[in-house]
């Protein structure tokens, strides 16, 4: 339930996850992708660079609804303070899997906020630290037919069967490793004159 006097909610991502989480508790809001160029010409460490593509995102949607309020999110993987992509095929899952065997891999899922009212903008950083088994390539073989987690960053999907390849997971906000840190989000929604049910 939203407040009538609020501004329409815009999410720029075309992420099923993220808008599977905004469904839980919005009932009305429009997906928007954003399609910002991800790459890192800049050189950015990856807590910054997951900011700017977050800002980016919530920017180029506004700069198309400048009266709505727009939630932009990016998230990375890094492993070893190297950033792991989606991986889009196959064997470049493998490859991501196996690397992670036996270690931890940190998610950084960044938030930007735009609200056109006041003209702040609000953000926010979660990191979650999953730390992988040990495991062998049968059991990433065996998973990765089974999920298909291809455009997922880290080649598994929580929502899934991911949770076999996990030793154990660290964080504040078990919604972030998802695509979007909801208590953060839900909070500054509140915050902001959303009434949520």
């Amino acid at each position: 339930m939203q407040n009538p006097s609020a501004p329409q909610i815009f999410l720029a991502s075309s992420s099923t996850y993220r808008r599977g989480l905004l469904d839980r508790f919005l009932d009305e809001y429009e997906a928007v992708s954003s399609e910002v160029d991800e790459s890192n010409e800049q050189g950015l460490p990856p807590a910054e660079l997951a900011c700017h593509l977050a800002r980016r995102k919530a920017e180029t949607v506004s700069a198309k609804a400048p009266r709505a309020l727009i939630i932009g999110a990016d998230q990375l993987a890094v492993l070893d303070e190297q950033v792991l992509g989606k991986p889009g095929n196959h064997q470049r899952a493998v490859e991501q899997l196996m690397a992670a065997s036996g270690k931890a891999v940190r998610f950084l899922t960044a938030v930007c906020i735009l609200d056109p009212v006041t003209r702040t903008r609000y953000e926010h950083v979660d990191v979650t630290t999953v730390r992988f088994r040990d495991y062998d390539l049968r059991l990433v073989e065996s998973y990765l037919r089974h999920d298909e987690p291809y455009d997922c960053a880290g080649s598994f999907k929580i929502e899934g069967a991911g949770f076999v390849l996990f030793e154990s997971v660290d964080t504040d906000d078990p919604t972030a490793l998802i695509g979007l840190p909801m208590i953060w989000v839900a909070g500054r929604l509140l915050q902001l004159g959303y009434l949520l049910p």
